[in-house]
């Protein structure tokens, strides 16, 4: 991660907005949506990160702001989502007067951005979804000076992301829970994250950049070589086939790559690893890319435009599946090909009888709850696929893709 130089530090703290000492009022702008809770605010505002609070000092209290003193947010992009939600730190936003405010230790004039890498980091579809999308909407604008004030510290987190972070911040992470009983003072905060939808961004809704926007992004930060799928005779189109070990594992997925060699495919079966910089290079390479439903199928991003994206959707995760990654693919200009499992192709067969709740109403296994929902579909379902079957999608990808 960057950081800042002694001179950055001292400017940055020399040079902060003189609000304060004219007791102007703040501004405060709430952009909260159903994805996230999102409030920006300007003028003197200070974080204390041992009480996780945020103080809006204001010369006069409005009647408005004496009714609503304060209100707590947690700036993690799924707010509806509650277990996700208890999994990230909560902060309070208080407006307060100058006399009763704590004092400023440290002062800065660049703008600051609050966000939490609790909830569900770490799972590699979340981290894109509800974390590095939303982070790239929200400081895009600043053009890199801007400081990431992070709570809920998991630095194996932001090392792995280091080289996005970085393309998005020249300055060093602070992680705001550790700073003790430091007052950190800004002219300029926003707290929370713009998010619009799962694996995607919606280009009419401000600040009106798009996932090709994004895709770029990525493909200028990992120095990615390939914007188009541009097949040249007489090589063969690329098949990718991610590979998962523990749940929705595809079990005769070494059938199913050479059935995919046999009729025209360059095939390479692989579990997507930990080192992002590594992946985003091999994906790249690509030019389909097949998996069951699944985190390993986010790493779409780093495909080619026009490449072409197969999912397995097993039997209860259609919802799942046209949310995650079917209209996300086609908003990343990605063709798109998606193959239902059949009863016969999933392990849940043999664990439970046709008559089932489980094959007869997925919708309401999950009204009983998510973890009884996950148990079933995410978690002990396995796919053994009809070779003869699934010959029909891949003779389609080859003839789109070479097309």
């Amino acid at each position: 991660m960057l950081i800042m130089s002694t001179k950055e530090i001292s400017q940055s703290q020399q040079s902060y907005s003189h609000d304060a000492d004219q007791n102007i009022n703040p501004i405060v702008h709430n952009f909260t949506n159903s994805k996230s809770q999102v409030y920006e605010l300007n003028g003197d505002i200070r974080i204390q990160g041992n009480s996780s609070t945020i103080f809006i000092v204001s010369s006069t209290l409005t009647q408005q702001q004496h009714n609503i003193t304060s209100w707590t947010t947690v700036p993690y992009a799924r707010k509806n989502d509650n277990l996700a939600m208890k999994k990230a730190k909560k902060f309070k936003i208080i407006h307060q007067t100058p006399q009763t405010v704590p004092k400023c230790t440290r002062k800065f004039n660049i703008p600051a951005i609050v966000f939490s890498t609790g909830g569900y980091a770490g799972n590699h579809f979340h981290d894109f979804t509800d974390l590095l999308i939303p982070l790239y909407l929200t400081s895009r604008q600043f053009d890199k000076k801007v400081i990431f004030l992070v709570s809920d510290k998991r630095s194996w987190w932001t090392s792995k992301y280091r080289v996005i972070l970085e393309n998005l911040s020249k300055y060093k992470i602070i992680y705001i829970d550790d700073e003790s009983h430091q007052v950190l003072c800004f002219s300029r905060m926003i707290v929370g994250l713009i998010a619009h939808k799962e694996l995607g961004i919606d280009s009419s809704e401000p600040p009106h950049y798009s996932m090709t926007d994004f895709r770029k992004f990525l493909r200028s930060t990992y120095s990615l070589d390939r914007e188009f799928v541009n097949i040249i005779i007489p090589n063969r189109p690329k098949l990718l086939i991610v590979s998962r070990k523990k749940t929705r594992h595809l079990t005769n997925e070494g059938e199913v790559a050479d059935m995919a060699r046999r009729i025209g495919f360059e095939v390479v079966v692989q579990e997507m690893g930990w080192q992002v910089s590594q992946v985003a290079k091999f994906v790249n390479g690509f030019d389909v890319m097949l998996g069951v439903h699944g985190a390993g199928l986010t790493n779409m991003v780093f495909l080619p435009e026009n490449g072409v994206v197969i999912q397995m959707v097993p039997i209860g995760l259609d919802m799942l599946g046209k949310y995650y990654f079917r209209v996300p693919a086609k908003d990343m200009k990605l063709r798109y090909l998606e193959y239902k499992v059949s009863l016969n192709e999933s392990s849940l067969m043999g664990k439970y009888g046709e008559d089932s709740e489980v094959f007869r109403d997925p919708v309401g296994v999950r009204k009983k709850g998510w973890h009884g929902f996950r148990s079933v579909y995410l978690d002990n379902q396995d796919v053994t696929v009809d070779l003869s079957r699934f010959k029909e999608t891949l003779m389609k990808a080859l003839e789109i893709v070479s097309s």
